[in-house]
């Protein structure tokens, strides 16, 4: 007692210290799991985890599925890597991460629809995969019960105000794109709310992968999101890879690097030459189109396919270089490089197409952040992450290259941030080209028992796959988690604000996957 304390007063209890919330991970029981380690709560640990969460921001969810029994979650530490949380689910119910991780919703959503389990203290109980047109309920359930009740109605957040109405649009739109639904609340021209339903292209992937081997597998993994073939397959091979402890041969893996930046070239100048052409300005998108037509032909030369579908699997890769392959790609980055200061001049310098993308669809840095947002759409709303960085793999952890970083958060800065990339892939492609070397192509996997995770950089962000094998080599539980699960509820909310016009605008610089979220 100090000399200032009054005689007989006893000092205050010390307030216990919340733990971090890794370390609440930690203290569970940790299981064999490559290269990333998960740990198995017990259900009063993951409750402390989701207090542990709320009081620790920097934990942040990178993805949440389910099996029969169990949970999973995926987390990232910055600068460090991956933690994976696990918990036993107890009549159907587990503690809710969603109430301190917004982007564990649809999650949730979705866990319960494929799995029946019950997110307790949830924040949206709403269906999101079922849309009531199935057989039966919870179908990777253990005992599916069937469904006898007619489809309900769908339910939207209601918004209120005077002479606020809605418009509907999709499921079917007017052009050769996946089927959507979006459900618009407007006051005048001005949005106030955006709502998208999807789950229309629910293919059953999860089911139909198991009990068959990661080879046969990765043909499913490869058509989760047909724009990112080259790194789903490239995170599910990884997957199987880890759980084996196999190492693959290191011509595959620059193969691998090289298709996966030649898909992350397409893509971009498929996106800045379509943002251009929604806002009526169409010479830039015809000039992406013809650069993106000789990346898709190059590919097709070296690879056998113009997407290069099918080529990463589990070992390695499926074929080599094709005979001038290497030709064909340099000829293709060199129109694209000769092409490209011009174009963005171009961009820069058209007023009328500034007043379109600069300040529409601004997606504030705090809630890129609370949601772990990936990819372009985080990078141009201050969150740097990724993936072939830190936690980062081969070949791309002993390559110099650059994040590009905004902050502005419109349509604009999502821009920039992919004109920087093409540069940057341009580089990353010529450099992978000199690096290779004869060698094998893949190796022959031992039908043995284990578990890994995949992790690696899409052209939208990272994909994240988990896999377990039974001890004949069979997988036993998956999962694969495209960027844009949390990137759809960060477009709804960009929109906000916004007139409808500019819709088009705001949802092509996202440009996230339909088919990659509805599983």
């Amino acid at each position: 007692m100090s000399a200032s304390e009054p005689t007989g007063a006893q000092p205050a209890p010390a307030r216990p210290r919340a733990a971090g919330a890794a370390a609440t991970i930690r203290a569970g029981r940790q299981q064999a799991c490559r290269p990333y380690p998960r740990f198995l709560l017990e259900a009063g640990q993951w409750r402390g985890l989701v207090v542990a969460l709320r009081d620790d921001p920097t934990l942040e969810l990178l993805g949440l599925w389910a099996e029969a029994g169990l949970v999973h979650a995926a987390f990232h530490q910055p600068n460090e890597g991956l933690l994976l949380a696990s918990v036993a689910v107890a009549e159907r119910h587990y503690p809710a991460l969603s109430p301190v991780r917004p982007g564990a919703i649809r999650f949730e959503r979705m866990v319960h629809d494929l799995w029946g389990h019950v997110a307790e203290g949830g924040t949206d109980a709403r269906p999101w995969l079922d849309h009531g047109r199935w057989a039966a309920s919870a179908p990777m359930s253990a005992r599916p019960p069937a469904v006898t009740t007619p489809p309900p109605q769908p339910e939207f957040l209601g918004a209120e105000g005077e002479g606020v109405h809605q418009i509907q649009v999709g499921p079917v739109h007017a052009g050769v794109i996946e089927p959507a639904h979006f459900r618009f609340h407007v006051q005048g021209e001005t949005v106030v709310r955006l709502e998208a339903r999807l789950g229309y292209l629910h293919k059953g992937t999860l089911a139909l992968m198991l009990g068959k081997s990661p080879r046969l597998a990765a043909r499913f993994a490869a058509r989760l999101s047909g724009d990112s073939t080259v790194a789903h397959s490239w995170a599910f091979a990884t997957a199987a890879e880890q759980a084996l402890g196999v190492v693959v041969p290191p011509r595959a893996v620059l193969l691998r690097a090289i298709a996966a930046e030649l898909e992350r070239l397409h893509n971009h100048l498929n996106d800045w030459g379509a943002v251009c052409g929604d806002a009526s300005f169409v010479w830039p998108q015809a000039r992406c189109g013809v650069l993106r037509e000789g990346v898709l032909r190059a590919a097709a030369l070296a690879f056998g396919h113009r997407l290069m579908m099918d080529l990463v699997v589990p070992g390695g890769v499926a074929r080599d270089l094709a005979p001038g392959g290497t030709a064909a790609i340099r000829a293709a980055l060199a129109a694209v490089a000769q092409e490209l200061p011009g174009l963005q001049r171009v961009y820069e310098s058209h007023a009328s197409l500034q007043d379109r993308v600069v300040t529409t669809g601004t997606l504030a840095p705090a809630l890129a952040a609370a949601f772990a947002a990936g990819g372009f759409v985080g990078r141009a709303s201050g969150r740097g992450f990724d993936c072939r960085k830190l936690p980062g793999y081969a070949p791309y952890n002993t390559m110099a290259f650059t994040v590009p970083v905004q902050v502005a958060g419109d349509v604009d800065a999502r821009l920039q941030v992919r004109m920087a990339e093409l540069h940057q892939s341009l580089a990353l492609v010529e450099s992978l080209l000199a690096r290779l070397a004869p060698g094998p192509l893949k190796l022959d996997l031992p039908q043995a028992g284990g578990e890994g995770v995949g992790l690696v950089e899409s052209f939208r962000g990272e994909a994240l796959h988990w896999m377990q094998l039974d001890d004949g080599g069979l997988i036993r539980a998956v999962f694969l988690r495209d960027p844009s699960w949390l990137q759809w509820p960060l477009l709804e909310a960009a929109i906000e604000g916004n007139i409808v016009a500019d819709f088009p605008l705001c949802n092509k610089s996202f440009n996230c996957s339909y088919s990659g979220v509805d599983l």
